[in-house]
């Protein structure tokens, strides 16, 4: 590895560390954790699913994953139903409250992020559409 390529994982690091941070900085009356947060997204990104899928999507260990959906049943952000196949399993899915606090995140963010961008010209936008892709495809290639 140059030290240029070094030098440009050092600083995308920490540029995406302190956008993570400006981020999670709209959550104002945050509801939620983090990790109860993240749970959340993929369960409406990737609907319904057993404890154990979600726990592996998540990368966590399945005894987390079920306290922490065990939390969100608690907070009405989750239901639990049995599964229709395999009686030692479960289903989760997203509440009708769990939707409207997804939703109501997002749109914090998304308004923040809309703000910042408005101000940029085309030539900086084309660059950061080029960034996602590839910063995407990185994720994509390591998971």
């Amino acid at each position: 590895m140059t030290t240029d390529t070094r030098a440009l994982a050092s600083d995308l690091s920490l540029a995406v560390v302190r956008l993570t941070r400006h981020l999670r900085g709209r959550r104002v009356d945050a509801q939620v954790s983090l990790t109860q947060l993240s749970a959340l997204a993929t369960l409406a990104r990737d609907g319904a699913m057993t404890p154990g899928n979600l726990a592996a999507r998540e990368k966590v260990q399945p005894p987390s994953m079920t306290r922490v959906i065990a939390s969100l049943v608690d907070l009405g952000l989750v239901e639990r139903a049995a599964h229709p196949t395999d009686g030692r399993q479960i289903i989760v899915t997203l509440s009708d409250a769990g939707h409207a606090l997804i939703a109501d995140e997002t749109h914090a963010r998304e308004a923040w992020m809309n703000e910042r961008l408005s101000g940029l010209d085309e030539d900086q936008l084309k660059t950061l559409r080029d960034a996602v892709g590839i910063i995407t495809a990185i994720v994509a290639d390591s998971e």
